[in-house]
């Protein structure tokens, strides 16, 4: 929808009326029980996969802030917003940033988790970014204050790009990639781990030859074999992942023929859910081609947006919010559904590379996050209106500052909802999870 420059910042200064700035920094008591939340959230997984997850996410509160977006998508869609929509990350934190491979082959850095992407209220995104940053900063050891600067750097520089992104012509916005220096021994530490994660490697390191042809390598809680009718299905859902595809790149796909088929174990918030790996090969075996083949349930978000024009395939919406917030997105990109579920289909792994939390110390945490923070204004300049965004931020520091006391109350909070998981876990309270609660299942029953 186009707008006027006039237009945009009228709307925004309008909203300081339905949502003051200073409110961005509130955080409402909650009206529901987090454990039960989650305890839903793990609806469709597969059972089998659940204690492993749970194990992943009991590591520390980092790990568990990961694992369960849906508990501060509840927390989020339970308070008034802006009512400023972007395309949403969803899940942004600091290891869904990272460097990633072009369709040109360059190595670039962006935003590279969409599996929560929605439209939705902008300040969702810095918020639970913000509360990441603290959270990886004590982490990593970090004291508050320490913590609190990176977080008061990430808000600070969001909004000025936002402010820079409000003045730029709408082609340049488009187009714009975040450039550091490539030399610094942080960045390059990352950079070289995309780099050497390419198809080759993955082909030396996932699979092994087998009675003359590649496999793949099967290992617990890792990597498993697929045969069969399932094996079948995935190969078949591979023939209407091809027509998502433009023909420039269905060309490319048709000169591979797949190999082998296995289930991946990925993530930590993405643990149950159902995930393929498809190995292919094209002139000989030293050209080979992984597909990850990736189940997308709705986002967490849904019950809290109004979102009448996205997808009902769950792969073309993750597609399409990927492709709105990076400025090149991955050359075969696309969806499919499988056993009545909805996929994304993906390289795996190409020259993907992220940092770790426990990387973030002393002036790194703040240097990452003046780096996230120019990613996410990128993301939301490209995807909606920055003007509005930025006439409602203003100039006075009152929205920074706010945004920053968001998280660190919110930090708190999840350390209190992760003592809460640990005594829940221990006690066996997450052995139903996934199974509908009584409470729901009376409801339902009444309906």
């Amino acid at each position: 929808m186009r707008f006027s420059r006039a237009d945009s910042e009228k709307y925004g200064l309008a909203q300081r009326n339905h949502l003051g700035r200073a409110a961005l920094g509130e955080l409402k008591p909650r009206g529901f029980d987090p454990v039960e939340v989650f305890r839903q959230s793990c609806a469709g997984r597969i059972p089998k996969l659940l204690p492993l997850k749970f194990r992943l996410m009991s590591s520390s509160p980092f790990a568990f802030f990961r694992g369960s977006v849906e508990i501060m998508a509840a927390d989020l869609g339970a308070a008034k917003n802006t009512r400023i929509d972007i395309q949403l990350c969803g899940d942004a934190h600091v290891k869904n940033f990272g460097f990633f491979a072009t369709p040109a082959a360059e190595i670039v850095l962006d935003i590279n988790d969409f599996d929560e992407t929605i439209r939705g209220p902008w300040e969702w995104d810095v918020k639970r970014m913000a509360t990441s940053i603290i959270l990886a900063g004590r982490m990593a050891g970090g004291k508050d204050a320490r913590c609190r600067e990176a977080a008061e750097v990430f808000a600070e520089e969001y909004c000025e790009w936002i402010h820079k992104f409000a003045a730029m012509p709408t082609l340049e916005v488009a187009r714009h990639r975040a450039v550091r220096d490539l030399r610094d021994p942080f960045i390059r530490s990352a950079l070289k781990q995309a780099e050497r994660s390419t198809p080759l490697s993955n082909l030396e390191k996932l699979t092994q030859t087998k009675n003359g042809s590649r496999h793949f390598i099967f290992k617990k809680d890792g990597l498993w074999e697929i045969e069969g009718r399932q094996r079948k299905a995935v190969l078949r859902a591979l023939e209407e992942y091809r027509a998502t595809l433009a023909p420039d790149r269905q060309m490319l796909f048709d000169r591979y023929r797949p190999v082998d088929v296995g289930f991946k174990v990925v993530g930590t918030g993405s643990v149950g859910t159902r995930d393929y790996v498809v190995l292919l090969l094209g002139r000989d075996e030293n050209d080979p081609l992984f597909l990850q083949v990736k189940e997308e349930p709705p986002s967490a978000y849904v019950p809290y947006v109004t979102a009448s024009a996205m997808p009902s395939h769950q792969g073309q919406r993750v597609v399409e919010g990927q492709r709105a917030l990076q400025v090149q997105s991955d050359l075969l990109l696309g969806w499919c559904s499988l056993e009545g579920r909805d996929y994304v289909v993906r390289q795996l792994s190409d020259h993907k590379g992220s940092v770790e939390p426990e990387e973030l110390q002393g002036e790194r945490l703040a240097e990452y996050s003046s780096v996230c923070a120019e990613l996410l204004a990128k993301g939301h300049a490209r995807s909606g209106h920055p003007v509005a965004i930025a006439a409602y931020i203003g100039s006075s520091g009152k929205a920074e500052r706010a945004l920053v006391r968001f998280a660190l109350a919110y930090a708190d909070q999840v350390e209190k909802d992760f003592e809460t998981f640990c005594k829940a876990l221990r006690r066996g309270l997450l052995k139903d999870a996934g199974k509908p609660s009584r409470a729901a299942a009376a409801s339902a029953h009444t309906v």
